[in-house]
Parts: C-alpha cells; sequence; structure tokens
C-alpha cells in the first residue's frame, strides 16, 4: 500500500478517535490509570428527591452500554495507529494476508481481511 494512502488512513483514523473522544467526554471521564478505560459519571443523586434520582440513575444504566461500545472502537483505532507507527498496517491478525486497500478505505481500523472476518 501507499505511504500516501497510509497517510490518509491515519488522519481519518485520528480524526474518528477525536470525535468518540469528545462524545464519551459528554458522560464519561477518561481513567487517569487504565489506558483506554472511561468511566461513566455516576449520577449526584439529591437528597429526598426519589424521582429525580430515579431518573439519574437510569441514565447512568443506560451510559454504560455506550461507554463500552465507544471504548471498544477507540481500542480498534488505537490498535490501528499502533500498526501503522510499527510498519505493520494492514496485515490480517489471523492469516497474515494483506488486507485489502478497498476494505481498509471502508474501514481504517480493519484488523481482518475480508475472508478472516467472514469467518469469526
Amino acid at each position: 500500500m501507499e505511504q500516501k494512502t497510509i497517510e490518509k488512513l491515519k488522519a481519518e483514523l485520528l480524526l474518528k478517535k477525536e470525535r468518540l473522544e469528545k462524545e464519551l467526554s459528554g458522560f464519561a471521564t477518561k481513567d487517569p490509570f487504565l489506558k483506554g478505560d472511561w468511566d461513566s459519571r455516576y449520577p449526584r443523586v439529591p437528597e429526598g428527591n426519589l424521582e429525580e434520582a430515579a431518573s439519574e440513575v437510569e441514565e447512568y444504566s443506560t451510559a454504560l452500554p455506550i461507554e463500552h461500545s465507544l471504548e471498544l472502537q477507540l481500542q480498534s483505532i488505537d490498535l490501528a495507529l499502533d500498526h501503522i507507527a510499527k510498519g505493520t498496517y494492514g496485515i490480517c491478525e489471523k492469516c497474515s494476508k494483506q488486507i485489502s486497500e478497498e476494505r481498509l478505505l471502508a474501514m481504517p481500523e480493519a484488523r481482518f481481511c475480508a475472508e478472516c472476518s467472514s469467518k469469526i
């Protein structure tokens, strides 16, 4: 794959990472002790107002799976950026064949070629 294409994909990955971190920061904070981990903010439940407390707890429980999904996306992006830095970007983690450029253009964080991805 051409270096120009890799640079384009790297820029796209960095943009995706920035958007995901911005979205996460709306309801979670980055864990300073665990790389790649974010923690949804637990609601401050005011005393005596049960309806507001229930609403805040429901919002928190809704945020947890969203946080998890966004964290997984960030991990894939970080892994792709690491592979770019190491010069191993675009190599299928399962069969070690080159991932097609078309696949990487569609999904720059792809870890598997189309054939191996269909088997997972």
